[in-house]
């Protein structure tokens, strides 16, 4: 057994450069879905937002389904950085979370091939026309099935019910109750399942295989999920310009992202990989009890490999990073493009959630600090000093910029936020106590 596998086994957090990373340039990375897939996408996304407006008046007329990205002036457990930047989707409207950009563009597609087959909706109509009544009627006799462990489930059934959907979700038993009463506040049918995220898979694609009305929201395979998380790619990169930030190998990008099965956080990295190639480093950030990329990553020896196998037992208080096995579309996609990936123990993140409510005044999920440790990983770690000497980022340290990506929080209750906060805040003694 090799020292990594030990450490995997283990649960100690780790840091671990990816040996695949292939340096490409900009817009010319050789992967099964193309830069003209992405710019489709990115085209489809924006021609969305009226429809959301429609749809959501807390959007806005003029907002859209998009998130600030603001500087972090305390630097929350990390090493000084001169550019450190919180990327907030747990601000991102309606749906709080990262999940809202792939569930709703994979939804309104789908609902845009039902009314366009149907004839209610011609090919050259926008995206808004789905808010027409008739239109509704008709997505009333359509369902779409879903399996979650809280927040893309919350994406679907917001967006679904609001074009009239029927919406079943199958949580798996990680899922927050807080989460499950959203869902059914909304009009959605939940299905407890009593396995994990892969059980609450088998469902929602049995149920939705017996339905010829059916639409299975595949988080393991969807192409249209996967293309929905690229189009935050344009959006960040707008904001970094706006913020003076010019992306380059003068000033390269480091971006943390939260992982669970990997399909939001596969597809905004390939989005960033498009529009700044060799100049952005992503990397994935796993519980260590759930470090599902990395095991399908670092393994050569089993095709699809769980947690399981390293004898994990993927449980964790990010419930929306508990799985045992990384989608196959996103794993496929990330072996060349993403940098590395480091995984946090839950105590870690609870005092990085706690620290980003007391300095930052933001209310985020565990699952959404796992992004946090990302700056201290790659600075500090032994590990993390070789990619950067690797990559030739030693000498660019000042100018690195560091987007920390949060995934989502807003909708979080506050009883709930606060027991974390307190759970943190116990911890944080116990270390003290131990350090003296």
């Amino acid at each position: 057994m090799s020292v990594f596998e030990a450490e995997l086994r283990s649960g100690v957090p780790l840091f671990w450069a990816n040996p695949g990373y292939a340096r490409q340039p900009a817009g010319q990375c050789d992967v099964a879905i193309s830069n003209e897939a992405f710019e489709a996408a990115c085209r489809a996304w924006a021609g969305m937002q009226p429809l959301f407006a429609t749809l959501f008046p807390a959007v806005g007329a003029d907002g859209g389904i998009s998130s600030p990205l603001v500087p972090i002036r305390h630097h929350i457990g990390a090493p000084a950085t001169s550019h450190l930047l919180l990327k907030e989707d747990h601000k991102l409207p309606v749906a709080g979370s990262i999940k809202a950009r792939g569930g709703f563009y994979e939804v309104v597609c789908h609902a845009l091939d039902v009314a366009r087959e149907s004839g209610l909706v011609q090919a050259g109509d926008p995206p808004v026309a789905l808010a027409r009544p008739a239109v509704k009627a008709l997505l009333s006799k359509y369902r779409l099935c879903v399996a979650s462990t809280g927040n893309l489930g919350l994406s679907v059934g917001f967006i679904g019910k609001a074009l009239g959907f029927e919406v079943d979700v199958f949580a798996s038993r990680e899922a927050k109750t807080w989460k499950l009463r959203y869902l059914k506040e909304l009009g959605a049918q939940v299905h407890l399942v009593a396995g994990d995220y892969l059980s609450a898979l088998k469902g929602a694609a049995e149920l939705s295989g017996s339905d010829t009305r059916s639409y299975f929201v595949d988080d393991e395979r969807s192409r249209r999920l996967f293309l929905g998380y690229s189009a935050a790619a344009p959006e960040v990169a707008s904001q970094l310009l706006a913020g003076g930030y010019r992306i380059s190998r003068e000033q390269p990008l480091a971006v943390y992202l939260p992982c669970g099965i990997g399909g939001a956080p596969g597809g905004i990295a390939f989005g960033l990989k498009q529009l700044f190639g060799d100049s952005v480093h992503c990397f994935f950030a796993e519980p260590v009890a759930s470090p599902c990329m990395l095991a399908a990553l670092s393994s050569t020896g089993r095709p699809r490999p769980s947690v399981y196998d390293y004898g994990l037992d993927n449980c964790t208080e990010a419930d929306g990073l508990a799985v045992p096995r990384a989608s196959p579309l996103a794993a496929g996609m990330m072996r060349g493009m993403l940098s590395g990936i480091y995984t946090v123990a839950d105590n870690e993140l609870l005092v990085d959630l706690a620290d980003v409510k007391r300095f930052l005044g933001e209310r985020i999920e565990p699952s959404a600090a796992a992004g946090m440790a990302g700056p201290r990983r790659l600075l500090g770690s032994a590990a993390g000093k070789r990619y950067l000497r690797d990559n030739k980022l030693t000498g660019r340290l000042k100018s690195l910029v560091h987007v920390v990506w949060s995934t989502g929080g807003s909708l979080v209750p506050e009883a709930e936020h606060q027991a974390w906060c307190i759970a943190a805040e116990t911890l944080q003694r116990e270390r003290a106590l131990v350090s003296t």
